[in-house]
């Protein structure tokens, strides 16, 4: 089997390819890649152009700035490419907001002359891409066989899930909060985790990107269950969030205040990742939709009550 020097430019991809078992062969990564935590020895090749240093409101309106003239969010360094001589590089093209896209990677290649890597564009909408991408890496590296493993795996794992839970009598309505300020709900392949976990979900499409939505939608609906999940956020930094939410008067009348049921999650690490650990993130959502049923043990550091 020949080895591949593979530079990774989004966090997804990178535990795709670690959990393939080329981690060994990575070498270089991403501002935002950091699992398995071995990783952060290696070269960063990119970073943003905003603050990521304020309130998701602020943050919000940096990255619009950037976007309304037509400029992309996040910085290649080409430089580093040539000097990492990468054999096969790992972008996507699913959404310029969350990291660097293909047409960057282009950009930052357009000069080079000689021998160029090999380019793997992963664009996940729902869960079927997910597993696809997976193949799509295998396949790069020259081991099918891996990526029909893995997926095999990660399948039977939350189908074991998907089962328990079709038997429940009980699916409490769900929200997923992907930023809080503006709020977003979660789209592309959360809505299929929440039906899979035992719950009905009532904003987003599965498939669909994640939309925008308002505080009176979210009264309006009244659900049983809020998970809060923003993109790039770990619990601690959406709990100095919540106030954007939690201070409005009338946010103690919504049903999952009352009920206790409005639950923190890591964002960064789960559910807006599209790799391996859907898995764990689909363990959490059992866990916060059915306490009584599930137990994975990830309350505590992958979810905990508001």
């Amino acid at each position: 089997m020949s080895r591949s020097r593979i530079v990774s430019l989004i966090a997804s991809a990178t535990e795709i390819v670690c959990a393939l078992g080329y981690e060994d062969q990575l070498v270089g990564r991403s501002h935002e890649c950091d699992y398995p935590p071995a990783v952060a020895r290696l070269p960063v090749c990119t970073e943003p152009k905003f603050d990521t240093v304020g309130t998701s409101y602020e943050i919000d309106q940096r990255v619009k700035n950037i976007l309304a003239d037509a400029l992309s969010v996040y910085r290649v360094h080409a430089d580093k490419l040539k000097e990492l001589r990468p054999d096969v590089i790992v972008t996507q093209s699913q959404c310029e907001v969350c990291a660097v896209s293909l047409r960057d990677v282009e950009h930052a290649l357009c000069n080079w002359v000689g021998s160029r890597p090999r380019l793997v564009s992963l664009e996940p909408h729902t869960l079927s891409d997910v597993w696809q991408d997976i193949h799509r890496v295998a396949e790069a590296l020259g081991e099918p066989a891996r990526g029909d493993e893995l997926v095999g795996r990660l399948k039977r794992r939350m189908s074991a899930i998907l089962e328990k839970a079709r038997a429940l009598p009980q699916r409490p309505t769900v929200a997923c909060i992907e930023w809080i300020d503006p709020l977003m709900a979660a789209g592309n392949w959360m809505p299929e985790l929440v039906e899979m976990a035992g719950g009905v979900n009532r904003f987003g499409l599965a498939g669909k990107h994640s939309p925008w939505m308002t505080w009176e939608q979210l009264r309006q609906e009244d659900p049983e269950v809020i998970v809060v999940l923003p993109c790039g956020f770990d619990i601690d930094r959406s709990r100095r969030e919540m106030p954007a939410l939690t201070q409005r008067s009338d946010w103690a009348e919504l049903r999952a205040v009352r009920n206790r049921r409005v639950c923190l999650t890591d964002g960064n690490q789960f559910f807006n990742r599209p790799g391996p650990r859907l898995a764990e993130s689909l363990e959490i959502l059992g866990e916060v939709l059915h306490p009584a049923v599930f137990h994975f043990g990830h309350e505590g550091s992958g979810w905990e009550y508001l």
